[in-house]
């Protein structure tokens, strides 16, 4: 007979419920590719009487998840409820008892990622999370493994495809924010309380996760610098794409080179993380080049850029949520699991290992990028020349300026685009010009990333 691997689910929505369908579904697939049949014993729903589009025999329903993590037959706990409080008891509570993990569960993650992630190690258990960050895209086990012989020296991501949907839709309609999000939320991309994507914090948990995996630290939440979209008009889909970019919500990784390993760079020695002066771990809207396929990611589409020092560039690209691209990667997982628990290793790939041990996160103040900025100014003479004293004074240089005709009112858009300063100079900069009484609204800042 096959073997069998036993397992428990908490949680029977939108994931719980595309899990167990593509068991049923390819479970003999599964078991024919692995040698062992994952079998679902125990299933911890809200509400287990209430009617769903699926059907689960009544034996392996319960109301109480501590059933399924205590019943002596489950042998890998599924953690798909969401949230970070009762999930973290569930997942505690079967690591303590031995049990191998698998979730899908970011903001658990990021909020107690080393918590957990020591206590599979107390335990002689594991924890595996591939379906934590960008849905059905495999981007945690190739940091984990097929790039263990790299230094990553960048990751940008597409991570959110509530936010690329709404800024995809703001570019091929000429469409305001404000109108896209009602209709996403209407359409069901984006949740009513939608302040989790659009304000870029669930981005930042997926980035975080990453950043952690690639330079060897932790990455703690509090020190991602997070912006949303939320500030983004369709005046700047349009002036982006006039100057041949796409605006992109981006999370970016990537260490920042001290003195010391800009030389080293310059005599072709490269720099190690040891010679970075930090990591910068970032979420913010960009405007990337349409020459670069970052920006053809369009709707709710994730595309994660990797790049390391000895496999070059690389490219994951595929749907970032829903039922069942985040299924697919809890059964990736649970094929680990399962057999790592017959071969009787539960440590053949440890959750997270750190490595790096003086990594640290670098402040954005002190990161250098060219800038695109939107300005509305009284329509008179002298403006420009105000302007441009304020950065001559802040050394920060004007690649070009567009001052597009047929506005008719008071006031004008100008938009300029700002040679290479560091993020310090240009928020004082634009806060002394935000005060000048030519300009009439808060300046506009968008970061251009040419990801060369």
């Amino acid at each position: 007979m096959m073997d069998q691997i036993n397992l428990g689910l908490v949680g029977g929505g939108t994931v719980g419920g595309g899990v167990w369908q593509a068991l049923q579904r390819n479970g003999d697939l599964m078991a024919a590719r692995l040698g062992l049949r994952l079998n679902v014993v125990r299933m911890a729903v809200r509400d287990p009487k209430r009617s769903r589009g699926f059907t689960v025999p009544a034996s392996v329903l319960t109301g109480d998840w501590s059933e399924v993590v205590h019943d002596p037959k489950v042998q890998v706990v599924v953690e798909l409820m969401g949230g970070v409080t009762t999930a973290r008891e569930v997942v505690r509570a079967a690591l303590k008892l031995g049990k191998p993990v698998v979730t899908a569960n970011k903001a658990l993650l990021s909020a107690h990622g080393p918590e957990l992630f020591a206590l599979a190690a107390k335990h002689g258990t594991n924890l595996y999370y591939e379906a934590a960050v960008a849905g059905g895209i495999p981007i945690i086990k190739a940091l984990r493994e097929s790039f263990a012989g790299n230094r990553i020296t960048r990751i940008a991501g597409i991570v959110n495809g509530t936010c690329n949907y709404i800024l995809t839709r703001m570019k091929l309609e000429g469409a305001e924010f404000s109108e896209v999000l009602a209709d996403a939320q209407r359409l069901g991309y984006a949740e009513a309380e939608p302040s989790l994507d659009v304000d870029g914090h669930d981005a930042a948990h997926k980035i975080g996760i990453l950043a952690s995996l690639a330079h060897g630290f932790w990455v703690r939440p509090e020190t991602i610098h997070t912006e949303g979209i939320r500030h983004i008009s369709k005046l700047d889909i349009q002036f982006a794409g006039q100057l041949g970019y796409t605006i992109k919500l981006l999370g970016i990784i990537q260490p920042i080179a001290s003195p010391a390993s800009a030389a080293a760079k310059k005599t072709k020695k490269g720099a190690t993380d040891g010679q970075a002066s930090g990591i910068q771990v970032s979420v913010y809207p960009a405007l990337v080049p349409n020459t670069h396929v970052l920006a053809s990611v369009n709707h709710a589409f994730n595309a994660v850029a990797v790049r390391g020092d000895t496999v070059g560039d690389t490219l994951f690209y595929g749907r970032g949520a829903g039922q069942d691209p985040t299924a697919s990667s809890v059964l990736g997982d649970l094929a680990d699991a399962a057999l790592d628990l017959r071969a009787g290793n539960h440590h053949r790939v440890p959750p997270f290992v750190t490595h790096n041990g003086q990594g640290k996160v670098a402040s954005m103040d002190t990161i250098a990028s060219r800038f695109y900025v939107r300005l509305d100014v009284s329509d008179r003479p002298g403006v420009f020349a105000r302007i441009a004293t304020v950065l001559a004074r802040a050394k920060i240089g004007i690649s070009s300026i567009i001052q597009p005709e047929g506005h008719t009112g008071e006031t004008v858009p100008v938009i300029l685009m700002l040679d290479a300063a560091s993020n310090l100079a240009v928020r004082k900069a634009l806060t002394a010009i935000g005060r000048l009484p030519v300009v009439k609204s808060n300046p506009v800042m968008l970061r251009v990333e040419n990801l060369d």
